[in-house]
């Protein structure tokens, strides 16, 4: 019986095969779709005559520091408004880097685009410290009348500026709190009677890690190179094994020199490419018999599988070759900056403004902002008080754990957890307090993992090209809605509350809702080393992308979910929950079927989630598909088949995205 089953399967694999990459059009029109859409925004922008420049013009966005460099007014409330502009700039460069691949973009381009970005940062920071010197030469000006220095706060929705300056140099006076910041420090006493003013800049953002953590490459399981795509929608026939490359990925930066492209060198990456189509030489070649094809497809499923578990070698070379790190760098490929940076300084006080009768006096120094050395250089061997420091906790970031501090190490370009010590985190308040031996640049640090492995997940239509990602993890669960070519974070719920609404309710792009979350701490986007940092079964890459493809072609009449036997079925297949779904009611527990997939073959199993044990029985009267797509038609009535062949291609490439990005057929 098994075998006139599977002899069954290979007389129709081939027609099966051309039947799923007509389906598989769909993320070739999507792709075409987003090239002509970009370059139709690139001449909207050109035609409007916006002030805004163009950051991918190497000319307008030159010009555009250029000018700004020259432009002497240092009102502090001026640089936070111009700072917006950049950071939208930055925004863009980066977000065009994120999706590399899929922008066209050349290595040459990367380049500049990562060159642009890192002088724009600076540029802003510069501004700051410019702003900043601006203040503090008339801070006599804006004195306490309780304590006779001078304080200040603030802040827009990018950065809370806080500046405290010790004018009086009184010893009772060495301990502040910004009221409207609730950050607060206490000085030691030599500070305390030095002309010495502390500035606590929290920028909600992170330009001081290496560039390829603010802009590391997507995890692609299976992605075609732009080129290919705009070939493959023209000609129906490749030749056979075309596509089948491993390039290297110029996306990712290089850790040590940010402005570089890289080789791949984090965990010895290689990005696998298997092409969307499978054994398209069948269908060029009609007199082929089923044998032959039979045998090409084998061929051409081996070699994908090869190339995509080439980067697990590499890794395993990689690891062993790696000397025993620091303990006291941070690893930031397990814990990355969360709720911005705090530039935590001591500036040297300028000489006053004088008022002489009707006229204005200052000594003009052109030095520029002077940090004030603690501890004193000249006695490194004495022992000196730290200084403590007390942070309120933004209320738009989730912090899951007490989270780690670290210190910037501007010489090896690093952060570092030594030289700071007996932190006290206060989970009701939102604050923590800790001391430090000098004055850093000081971030939070949480555990990029935290949220994963996931509890659960489902994947379910609510409409016409429209569907609902449900993803739960230990702390919180998060739906996602998806609707045309656009995903909105529709809730987060952690110990029963909403939280984080001033991200929620807002359509945008897949990549846009993956930095949001990250930002707000809430990371279910596994990178491509997160599997070193987990203990978990992680799937064969041809067998999980195939799945997600598959899957994101039939959500709109089909809900997928999780099934507990999926970490029982080994590396080489996937096991998911699915049922047929048109109604707006939640499906039952008893709709559910399980079904099993391994990149080549399809089948429905007898066991359920109620089982006792995992079994690859297969149900009864069912047969073997070469696709999940052929095995639902089996058990699904013609209207939902039908509700598949219209479903959009737009909307089939972004449930394709999230499902890449969060994984969920390994990462729960």
């Amino acid at each position: 019986m098994m075998a006139k089953l599977e002899a069954k399967d290979r007389e129709r694999r081939e027609a099966e095969l051309a039947e799923l990459h007509s389906l598989e059009r769909k993320f070739l029109s999507a792709e075409q779709w987003k090239i002509d859409y970009r370059a139709h925004a690139k001449w909207e922008h050109y035609l409007s005559c916006d002030e805004n420049p163009d950051p991918t013009v190497l000319r307008e966005i030159n010009t555009f520091m250029s000018l700004w460099r020259e432009d002497q007014n240092k009102d502090i409330k001026l640089v936070m408004k111009k700072g917006e502009q950049v950071l939208n700039l930055i925004e863009k460069l980066q977000l065009l880097l994120l999706d590399a691949s899929s922008n066209q973009i050349t290595e040459k381009e990367i380049v500049q685009y990562q060159e642009s970005i890192l002088e724009l940062q600076n540029l802003l920071h510069e501004k700051y410290n410019g702003a900043t010197e601006h203040l503090l030469k008339t801070a006599c000006l804006y004195e306490d009348s309780e304590t006779g220095n001078m304080h200040a706060v603030i802040k827009d929705k990018n950065v809370t500026f806080c500046i405290w300056v010790n004018l009086k140099k009184k010893v009772r006076f060495k301990s502040h709190v910004f009221c409207d910041a609730q950050h607060g420090f206490d000085l030691p006493k030599s500070l305390a009677v030095s002309s010495v003013a502390v500035r606590i800049l929290h920028t909600h953002y992170d330009h001081v890690s290496p560039l390829w953590l603010q802009c590391p490459s997507v995890p692609k399981l299976e992605v075609l190179d732009s080129k290919e795509l705009i070939q493959d929608s023209k000609d129906d026939v490749e030749e056979p094994g075309e596509g089948n490359k491993a390039d290297e990925d110029p996306s990712m930066p290089v850790k040590e020199e940010p402005s570089m492209p890289a080789e791949e060198k984090t965990c010895g990456r290689r990005k696998s490419v298997v092409s969307f189509q499978e054994n398209n030489s069948s269908i060029a070649d009609v007199n082929e018999t089923g044998e032959e094809a039979e045998k090409k497809s084998e061929i051409a499923d081996k070699s994908s599988l090869s190339l995509a578990q080439e980067p697990l070698m590499q890794e395993e070379t990689s690891e062993k070759e790696e000397p025993k790190p620091d303990e006291n760098i941070v690893d930031l490929q397990q814990f990355v900056p969360v709720g911005g940076v705090y530039h935590i300084d001591a500036l040297q006080v300028p000489h006053q403004v004088k008022q002489i009768k009707n006229w204005s006096m200052v000594e003009l120094r052109n030095v520029g902002l002077e940090a004030y050395p603690y501890p004193p250089e000249e006695a490194e061997d004495a022992t000196h008080p730290p200084i403590e420091i007390t942070l309120r906790l933004s209320d738009n970031v989730m912090y899951f754990a007490t989270p780690v501090i670290a210190r910037w190490d501007p010489a090896g370009q690093q952060w570092r957890t030594d030289d700071i010590s007996n932190i006290t985190y206060e989970t009701a308040e939102k604050s923590i307090t800790f001391k430090m031996g000098a004055f850093y640049t000081v971030a939070l640090l949480q555990d990029a993992h935290i949220n994963m492995p996931y509890r659960g997940w489902e994947l379910q239509p609510t409409g016409v090209d429209e569907a609902l990602l449900i993803v739960t993890t230990v702390f919180a669960m998060i739906q996602i809605q998806i609707k045309g070519n656009q995903c909105m974070l529709s809730s987060v719920v952690v110990e029963e509350k909403q939280v984080l609404s001033h991200i929620t309710g807002k359509w945008i792009s897949p990549l846009n809702l993956r930095e949001v979350l990250k930002k707000a701490g809430v990371n279910i986007f596994p990178g491509e080393c997160s599997y070193a940092y987990l203990s978990l079964n992680k799937k064969a890459p041809i067998a999980e992308a195939k799945a997600y493809q598959q899957m994101a072609l039939l959500v709109s009449a089909f809900a997928f979910g999780r099934s507990k036997w999926n970490l029982e079925a080994g590396q080489e297949q996937v096991v998911f929950k699915v049922s047929e779904h048109l109604t707006a009611e939640s499906v039952k527990d008893k709709d559910w079927s399980l079904y099993l997939f391994n990149g080549q073959k399809a089948q429905k199993l007898k066991i359920t989630e109620s089982s006792e044990a995992f079994s690859e029985e297969r149900e009864e009267d069912s047969e073997f598909h070469s696709t999940i797509y052929h095995m639902l038609k089996d058990f699904s009535s013609k209207e939902a088949i039908d509700k598949v062949e219209t479903t959009s291609f737009l909307f089939t490439d972004v449930v394709y995205q999230l499902l890449l990005a969060t994984r969920v057929l390994t990462y729960s």
